[in-house]
C-alpha cells in the first residue's frame, strides 16, 4: 500500500510533504492523520532543518487536482460518537503542532481545500495558492462547525466579520477572492506553484536558523497577548540570539563581504 505522507529533502534543509490520497482528494482519516503528527513532531529535532512545504498528491485527474478536502466522510460514517469526538482532538492537535513547529511551513494549496484542507493551510505560516485553488470552511453545510482549529484561526487571519460570513454560510472561495480577503500571501499558475514555493522556502532556508525560529516564536505567542506582553516576549526572544555562533557569523561575514555558513548553533 502507498505511503499516505509522501517525505522529499532538497539539500537546502526544506522537507516537502504530500498528503497521499488521491483516489479519495488527500482527506484526513486517522492513518494519514497520524503520518503528519509524526513527522511534525521529529521535524522539532532536525537541526538541519530550514522549512516545511505541505502540499497535495495530484490523482489521475489533474484539474481535479486537492490539496485536501478534510476529513475523511466515508471513514467518518463508520466511527461511533467517542471515535469521532477522538478524532477532532487528533486533527485539532496535529494543526497546532504544524502553527508550532520550530521552521516555517508554507502550504502549497493546489486544487480543491476544504474542510480541514483549509484548516492545515490556517495553521501553516504562509500560504501559496494555485489559481484554480478552491477554499472553504464548509462544516456548517454538514450540521457540524470547523474542529480543526477554523473558528479560531480564520477570525485571526481575514477578520471576524469575513469569518464569520465564510463559516455561517459555508462557503467555497476561489483563488483570487482568498487573496483579496488576506487569506493567502499569494497566487501563481498551477505549474508554478511548487517552484514558487520552493523559492520562497530557499528565501527563508538562506537566514539563520535560530533568528527565524525565534521570530516565528515571538509572532505565534505575541499576537495573543498584549503589546506590553508581547514586546518583551519579543526582547526575551531575541536575547536567545545573542550568544549564538551564528550571530557572529553573520557578523563576520558582513564584514568580509561574503555569504554566511550558518550552522544552527
Amino acid at each position: 500500500m502507498a505511503d499516505v505522507l509522501l517525505k522529499e529533502r532538497t539539500e537546502e534543509g526544506i522537507l516537502i510533504l504530500t498528503l497521499n490520497r488521491p483516489e479519495a482528494m488527500n482527506c484526513f482519516n486517522f492513518e494519514l492523520l497520524a503520518a503528519l503528527s509524526d513527522t511534525i513532531r521529529e521535524a522539532n529535532f532536525d537541526n538541519e532543518l530550514r522549512c516545511i512545504i505541505i502540499t497535495g498528491a495530484v490523482g489521475k485527474d489533474p484539474k481535479k487536482s486537492s490539496f485536501s478536502t478534510g476529513a475523511d466522510l466515508k471513514e467518518r460514517r463508520t466511527l461511533s460518537d467517542d471515535q469521532v469526538r477522538r478524532f477532532i482532538f487528533t486533527i485539532r492537535n496535529t494543526f497546532t503542532a504544524v502553527e508550532q513547529v520550530r521552521v516555517p511551513v508554507i502550504a502549497a494549496i493546489n486544487g480543491y481545500a476544504f474542510g480541514g484542507g483549509t484548516e492545515l493551510a490556517l495553521a501553516s505560516d504562509i500560504r501559496i495558492a494555485s489559481s484554480n485553488a478552491v477554499m472553504g470552511l464548509t462544516e456548517t453545510s454538514l450540521a457540524i462547525i470547523p474542529g480543526g482549529g477554523g473558528t479560531q484561526r480564520l477570525p485571526r487571519i481575514v477578520g471576524i466579520a469575513k469569518a464569520k460570513e465564510l463559516i455561517f454560510t459555508a462557503r467555497r472561495i476561489d483563488a483570487q477572492t482568498a487573496l483579496r480577503i488576506g487569506l493567502v500571501n499569494s497566487v501563481v499558475e498551477p505549474e508554478e506553484l511548487m517552484p514558487a514555493a520552493l523559492e520562497m522556502a530557499r528565501e527563508i532556508a538562506k537566514n539563520g536558523p535560530i533568528g527565524v525560529a525565534q521570530a516565528k516564536f515571538a509572532i505565534n505567542y505575541g499576537m495573543e497577548a498584549s503589546l506590553g506582553v508581547a514586546l518583551p516576549l519579543e526582547s526575551k526572544a531575541y536575547e536567545v540570539t545573542i550568544p549564538t555562533k551564528d550571530r557572529l557569523e553573520a557578523l563576520a561575514a558582513f564584514a568580509e563581504k561574503r555569504k554566511p555558513v550558518f550552522r544552527n548553533q
